[in-house]
């Protein structure tokens, strides 16, 4: 499962990279939350929970339907 999550996280990476920031695959439990650790100019930035849960979450949950929540940590 941690490598689809992967798979999917590298889909979005191409559009936080161009606006300066990046993601990171922290970890997946066994109990489909996914942890994320969100870097560069993603890391201070006041819409980060937005692009978590509606870019990152929301891909990650269609290519990987097991995935429960996505956590930046």
């Amino acid at each position: 499962m941690k490598e689809q999550v992967q798979k999917a996280i590298d889909t979005v990476r191409p559009a936080l990279q161009a606006d300066g920031g990046d993601v990171e695959l922290v970890d997946v439990s066994a109990d489909g939350i996914v942890k994320v650790k969100l870097t560069g100019a993603c890391r201070g930035c006041p819409m980060s929970q937005m692009t978590l849960k509606m870019g990152i979450e929301k891909v990650i949950k269609k290519m990987v339907p097991e995935i429960k929540e996505v956590l930046s940590v």
